[in-house]
C-alpha cells in the first residue's frame, strides 16, 4: 500500500510519530505501525489472561470472607461499600452493573463479576477498599516475597503493580502505541517489556505456572525483537 493511503486511513497526526522515529522512511513507518499492532495484540492477550486469573483469585478470597454473592452484597444496605463515601465511585460502578442485570433478569454472581473492569480489582488493593473487605487479599499472592525494612510487599505495593498493568491495558484499548520511548519518541519497547515482566512476576506470586497457562499465546519477545530490528 502506498503511504498516502495508509496515512489517509490512520491520519497524518498518528503516523507522524512513526515517520519521525523511522527518520522519514515511510516504508519503515508502515512496517513499524503494523508491528506495534501485533505487539499490542500479544500484550492485550496476556493482560486479559492475567485479569481473569486475578479476578477469580480475588473472588475466591472474598467469597470465603464475605459470602457467595459478596460483590452484590457489598453495595446493598449493610454491605461493606454501601455507606462509606470514600468508596462511592466503586459502589456506583457495581450498583449500576447489578441493576442492569436485574432489569435484564440475568443476574448471577459470575455475570456481575464479568461486568467489572480491571480498575475495580486494582482498587480493591487501595487502603480503604483493602480494609473494608477484611484485609485478606494479599492471600491472592501466596508466593510474594517477605517484606523487608525498606521494601514492603503490602497492599499498597500490589496496588501500584496492578496500576501499571492497568495503564498498559488502557493504552492498548485506546489505540496508543507501545513501541516508543515516552520521552524521546525513539523506537523502544522497554516500557512494554517491563510490564510484561511484571505480569509474569505476579503470575508467579499467585502460584500460577505462566509458561503452561500461556502456552502458544506468548510471543511478546519475538514481536519486540522484530520492532527493535526495524
Amino acid at each position: 500500500m502506498k503511504f498516502q493511503y495508509f496515512e489517509d486511513a490512520f491520519s497524518a497526526d498518528r503516523m507522524g510519530k512513526y515517520v519521525s522515529a523511522c527518520n522519514g522512511d515511510t516504508r519503515r513507518a508502515m512496517m513499524l505501525y503494523r508491528c506495534n499492532l501485533r505487539l499490542s495484540q500479544e500484550m492485550f492477550t496476556l493482560v486479559s489472561c492475567f485479569e481473569v486469573t486475578l479476578r477469580n483469585r480475588i473472588d475466591r478470597q472474598l467469597q470465603a470472607r464475605l459470602g457467595g454473592d459478596w460483590l452484590r452484597d457489598a453495595v446493598l444496605p449493610g454491605g461493606v461499600f454501601y455507606s462509606d463515601a470514600r468508596v462511592d465511585k466503586t459502589r456506583k460502578i457495581i450498583d449500576n452493573a447489578y441493576r442492569e442485570l436485574i432489569r435484564k433478569q440475568s443476574y448471577s454472581h459470575s455475570q456481575l463479576l464479568s461486568k467489572m473492569e480491571f480498575g475495580i480489582w486494582k482498587y480493591l488493593y487501595s487502603n480503604v477498599h483493602y480494609a473494608l473487605t477484611g484485609q485478606v487479599l494479599l492471600r491472592v499472592f501466596p508466593n510474594k516475597p517477605r517484606s523487608t525494612r525498606t521494601l514492603h510487599y503490602d497492599n499498597s505495593y500490589m496496588f501500584a503493580a496492578l496500576d501499571s498493568v492497568n495503564n498498559m491495558r488502557n493504552r492498548i484499548a485506546h489505540h496508543e502505541p507501545i513501541c516508543f520511548n515516552k520521552t524521546t519518541g525513539a523506537i523502544d519497547t522497554s516500557y512494554c517489556l517491563t510490564i510484561y515482566a511484571r505480569i509474569m512476576t505476579l503470575f508467579q506470586w499467585m502460584d500460577i505456572d505462566s509458561g503452561s497457562l500461556l502456552y502458544g499465546l506468548d510471543h511478546v519477545g519475538t514481536c519486540s525483537d522484530k520492532i527493535m530490528s526495524i
